[in-house]
């Protein structure tokens, strides 16, 4: 028996049949070049066989003096996690995102430990899928994508090779948390801000000079600047998921025409997108829209003083400059933006750095949680990067093609775009709210004119 965390059980309190409180994740694979044409049925009957289930993976929620807690599922029922589909001809993508998108609709059944793999075939050219969803109480983004890593191999003669729900989640260093999601940043706000009192000067300073500076330049990443947008409106329940692959050579070639990084290109095709999207609705607001951008501490700690667990987020509010025009220009003013929070970071220590995020986003998370305080728009959208594997992967000797995240979309905040990283390769996961966000699968090409808008622009 383990008593659920208070961030937790904040995963469980939020959610509701608008707002399924799981993250996931989407693979591509394709046949290994002497599979036989039924490959991914024996892979199927090879993974029925793995009924070993390891933590956390064998737990499912009960109540103990009124408090949850995870017990072991003494009945477990594979069968009902693991799930063998085929897609409907001709199965395309599209037919593979309708998939994800239905299914990442879909609470799961509490009674039960709360995950599911599917393992789908059907893709044409000799491909197949694997879509895994976990909720967010019992796995986070971060560990979710790193037992997905481990699951595979470098090595594309390696068969027999277990399952996610057979790899327990390895304790010990705590994991860099390289990019922290929404959520682990709102939960350090729940749950340390106020600590460390000897911060607070450092913090007033800099909330003063964030004040003074969005009092001179509106333009300024600063807190309440977000404009109201469709992107904050309470949603249904019903999901989109758009996902796709940019070559990492192509974004490295624009960062270097504009002395940027690859987290500033991606923010700025991702602004790009938007612009583009919410302009074809007739939607665009005047004043600029906000991302919230987590980042991990880790590098602003002294040497020999690196922390290996707990929480080191931070959180950078990225002015995307969606009321400018010319993509050139809009890439410089975020990489501006940018550098100006990393300086800004730069001559604080990390708790410091941690209370002033507590503080500047307390108005964001309390109106995302209660919907009460709807004119303390904070930000507008999540963009979040996830690195992943930099070398080619394999599964029973199928190579890993491409792997997508999942995030979670929920009232006051439709849309959420993470990026993840993979042998060369950007990934793009787009999640939101089918009705408040029509086509937004349209967002892919728009993220595409927005890197060929800036690749145009630079060669200018």
């Amino acid at each position: 028996m383990k008593p659920l965390s208070p961030t937790d059980q904040l995963f469980l309190w939020l959610e509701k049949r608008q707002q399924p409180m799981h993250v996931g994740g989407l693979q591509i694979f394709s046949f290994p070049d002497d599979a036989p044409d039924d490959y991914v049925a024996r892979l199927a009957e090879q993974l029925r066989k793995d009924t070993q289930v390891t933590p956390p993976f064998n737990q499912r929620l009960d109540s103990r003096l009124a408090q949850p807690v995870w017990v072991h599922d003494d009945y477990l029922d594979l069968e009902h996690h693991f799930r063998f589909e085929a897609l409907p001809t001709p199965g395309r993508i599209r037919e593979l995102l309708a998939f994800v998108s239905a299914e990442h609709s879909h609470l799961m059944d509490r009674e039960r430990p709360l995950w599911e793999f599917h393992l789908i075939e059907g893709l044409g050219d000799r491909q197949f899928a694997v879509y895994v969803k976990v909720h967010h109480s019992l796995v986070d983004g971060i560990s979710a994508m790193r037992m997905t890593q481990r699951m595979l191999s470098t090595d594309p003669s390696k068969r027999n090779m277990p399952p996610v729900w057979d790899m327990s989640v390895r304790q010990g260093r705590g994991g860099d948390r390289s990019s922290p999601s929404l959520w682990q940043s709102i939960s350090h706000l729940l749950g340390a801000s106020g600590k460390q009192l000897g911060t607070l000067p450092t913090v007033a300073r800099e909330l003063l000079r964030s004040v003074n500076k969005a009092r001179k330049d509106p333009a300024y990443n600063s807190m309440f600047h977000a404009p109201r947008s469709i992107l904050n409106r309470k949603i249904t329940g019903s999901r989109r998921f758009a996902a796709q692959s940019w070559c990492l050579k192509r974004i490295k070639a624009v960062c270097h025409g504009y002395n940027a990084t690859v987290n500033d290109v991606v923010t700025a095709m991702c602004a790009s997108a938007l612009r583009t999207y919410l302009m074809n609705l007739d939607a665009l607001p005047d004043k600029p829209l906000i991302a919230m951008v987590p980042v991990s501490l880790r590098k602003y700690q002294p040497p020999g003083e690196e922390k290996t667990e707990g929480n080191q987020v931070g959180v950078i509010l990225a002015n995307l400059h969606t009321d400018e025009s010319h993509a050139g220009n809009r890439l410089r003013k975020i990489n501006r933006g940018m550098q100006e929070a990393k300086e800004r970071y730069a001559d604080m220590s990390p708790e410091e750095i941690l209370n002033y995020t507590a503080l500047t986003l307390a108005p964001a998370a309390f109106n995302l949680l209660t919907g009460m305080a709807p004119k303390w728009q904070t930000f507008n959208v999540v963009i979040s990067n996830v690195p992943g594997p930099k070398e080619t992967r394999y599964w029973n000797g199928a190579r890993l093609e491409g792997m997508y995240p999942v995030s979670i979309a929920m009232d006051r905040l439709a849309l959420n775009m993470t990026v993840t990283s993979y042998n060369d390769q950007v990934e793009f996961g787009l999640i939101g709210c089918r009705r408040t966000l029509p086509s937004l699968q349209r967002m892919l090409d728009y993220l595409e004119e927005g890197l060929v808008e800036l690749e145009q622009d630079m060669a200018s």
